[in-house]
């Protein structure tokens, strides 16, 4: 985020340490939904229930071993792109972040039938990524695996950053925020795991239709599968 110039005051700095320490702790509410972030003050929270889905390249840091810097930037910009255009293409998408070359959305799901919906999308992501890589095997650029870590739970979404300026943003405070994270660091990380992670909650909360796409990965304590999106398949590969 862009900054604008204010000269920094130590005793200033300190009187707002002791603003944000001494504020009520009565301002957090319990919603039902997810409330827009023009709701967030320096001074509010909302405790909400929601789905997160992370999506992070993996072993990124190994290529920049592999490729010029500014190949490597088309690479990741396709992905960044791309990833965010399809997360945001999604209804009940409520906010999207990216975290360097990782890409994660916080999602409405009160009913089972939109859990569905957000591992259907987990699909959708996984052939997207084959999809892009066919691109940057034609063009001889290296190519990639992502892992996907899907999570419920209840979060905190709070507003946070230097008040009086235009650096701010919601942060999302929360188990269910952290657990994705995690599962999406266990995609792809051995040869017996897969690309999309679940949590115990999201199988349970699955149809059997999509269930059966799932087995249970004991070692990191979670469900895991790499179902694709026929309909983008088929144009994989009858197209490119």
């Amino acid at each position: 985020m862009e900054t604008n110039f204010i000269d920094y005051s130590f005793e200033k700095s300190l009187s707002r340490i002791d603003e944000i320490l001494d504020a009520s702790s009565d301002k957090y509410e319990e919603r039902d939904t997810i409330p827009s972030r023009s709701e967030l003050t320096f001074t509010n929270g909302f405790y909400v229930n929601c789905t997160a889905l992370f999506i992070d390249i993996c072993g990124s840091s190994n290529m920049t071993d592999e490729q010029k810097r500014p190949v490597l930037a088309k690479i990741y910009r396709s992905f960044i792109s791309e990833m965010v255009a399809l997360l945001n293409g999604n209804h009940n998408c409520k906010e999207v972040n990216i975290h360097g070359d990782c890409v994660w959305g916080v999602f409405e799901t009160k009913y089972k039938q939109d859990i569905d919906a957000i591992v259907s999308l987990s699909a959708k992501v996984n052939s997207l990524v084959l999809a892009i890589n066919k691109k940057l095997a034609n063009k001889k650029f290296v190519t990639y695996q992502v892992g996907v870590g899907i999570d419920y739970g209840r979060a905190l979404m709070v507003k946070a950053g230097f008040k009086g300026s235009t650096i701010n943003d919601v942060v999302w405070m929360g188990d269910v925020v952290n657990h994705a994270c995690h599962l999406a660091n266990f995609g792809n990380q051995s040869i017996y795991d897969e690309t999309i992670m679940i949590s115990d909650i999201i199988y349970d909360n699955l149809s059997e239709d999509i269930k059966k796409f799932f087995s249970r990965n004991s070692t990191h304590q979670c469900y895991h599968g790499s179902i694709i999106n026929t309909q983008m398949q088929e144009y994989i590969n009858q197209n490119l």
